[in-house]
């Protein structure tokens, strides 16, 4: 009787799961079909439960894949609060830093058309960003400037060694400048008028010399319009999201979508949570001028699931391929020297962790995030959105909530489950 209880459950889940939501389907399996353990992944909603119940977050959207099929898709708690409106399975997230594997691949596409190469220096393409100093020395009250040893190039916007910075996460006095010019984090203008504008402000460390995340990905934005001609929002819709079916992925969220759009909260300081961003009032809701590959998407679990099976199919998803197979391979192991590991934001430090070209890499085992295994990569978003992918597992997982600052509390939680439940080719 169990058995059949919980074959008639998987039956009704795959059907809710093949579902065409907002015009998107995704190729599903039941949990047993791809090695995954059904009573393990069950587990996953409880894991989450807990985090809606302590008020941590509003709500969430879990999605998991292997071998190119989805066997779990859930949604849990509110997209909204006040309103008593339940999280659903299309509703659209600001992804922020998760449009950076975006970029990094439509980058890619241009490398594999052979219009640039990875060791080009980035003035190549950008000649405002010719001529760049470097502070010689970032804690300095002064700037001193000194000659480059070299020029940043794009594997170095690629993997943020360029020598950028993102003028929010320090104060040296590069950071000032860049909150002084209006380019901490996003620009005000273009994206051309943003590269202009960090072509006057020196790099904060010698190009090579150390990971430092930054607005890389956003100059990359541009170096993608200048290469292909075509202005990037452009070049994304057409080259990647169309191909791939993302039809809730893009800039801005359109007025039609908006009752999707989940409200974006923070910590309160009695307790619990309190609005940070509603989707009427949100920058989100109109059309922005800068087009920022770096933070700028918003997409959805079922959107942004598409895009990973396309990686972890080695380019290729629904028989639309985007990559060659060795440019997803270069792409996602590390291209950071040993001396310049691991990745760290301030003084924390992501032991065994190294980074690729749009994604961190997992090297090595560590008791940084120990459930993670030595080959994984993936990101995540200011919103505390997360993905990873672990190709020796032929396993993908998509996991966004709503809430800054940034926290990484529900993927470290989640993903031991999800490993757990794998029961078929360990």
């Amino acid at each position: 009787m169990r058995l059949l209880k919980q074959t008639v459950f998987y039956v009704v889940a795959l059907l809710w799961i093949a579902a065409p939501v907002a015009g998107q389907a995704l190729p599903t399996a039941t949990p047993q079909q791809v090695g995954l353990s059904a009573e393990g992944l069950e587990r996953v909603g409880p894991v989450v439960q807990k985090f809606i119940d302590d008020e941590q977050v509003a709500g969430a959207v879990t999605i998991v894949a292997r071998r190119g099929k989805v066997a779990q898709f859930e949604a849990y708690g509110m997209m909204d609060i006040d309103t008593k409106k339940p999280m659903q399975k299309d509703t659209i997230f600001r992804i922020y830093s998760m449009s950076k594997p975006i970029t990094s691949v439509a980058v890619m596409m241009l490398y594999e058309e052979g219009k640039l190469k990875l060791d080009d220096p980035a003035s190549k393409f950008l000649p405002e960003l010719k001529g760049l100093k470097v502070a010689e020395d970032p804690g300095a009250d002064e700037i001193t400037k000194v000659a480059p040893k070299r020029e940043m190039t794009v594997r170095d916007l690629l993997r943020h060694t360029s020598g950028l910075t993102y003028g929010l996460f320090g104060n040296t006095a590069v950071d000032k400048l860049y909150r002084q010019a209006g380019v901490a984090g996003r620009g005000d203008g273009n994206l051309q008028e943003f590269v202009e504008k960090l072509g006057k402000i020196p790099l904060v460390y010698q190009p090579g010399a150390k990971w430092n995340y930054s607005v890389s990905t956003d100059v990359l934005g541009r170096l993608v319009e200048v290469v292909s001609g075509r202005p990037f929002d452009k070049f994304l819709a057409e080259r990647i999201f169309r191909p791939l079916g993302m039809e809730d992925t893009g800039f801005y969220v359109p007025a039609d979508k908006l009752d999707r759009f989940a409200t974006n909260y923070g910590p309160k300081l009695t307790g619990g949570l309190t609005v940070r961003d509603a989707p009427a009032t949100s920058r989100f809701a109109k059309a922005p001028k800068f087009f920022s590959g770096g933070g700028g998407l918003v997409s959805t679990a079922a959107d942004y699931m598409r895009f990973c099976l396309m990686l972890s199919g080695k380019g290729q998803f629904a028989g639309k391929r985007l990559l060659k197979t060795e440019t997803v391979e270069l792409m996602t192991r590390n291209h950071l020297p040993k001396e310049v590991m691991p990745i760290a934001f301030g003084p924390a430090k992501r032991l065994g962790v190294g980074f690729g070209l749009g994604f961190s890499v997992r090297v090595r085992q560590t008791v940084w995030e120990s459930a993670s295994r030595v080959g994984e990569y993936g990101w995540g978003g200011a919103a505390s959105t997360h993905f990873w992918i672990s190709p020796r597992d032929e396993l993908v997982v998509v996991a966004l909530t709503q809430y800054m600052p940034f926290s990484d509390r529900v993927e470290r939680a989640v993903k031991p489950v999800v490993y757990e439940a794998i029961v078929e080719g360990k």
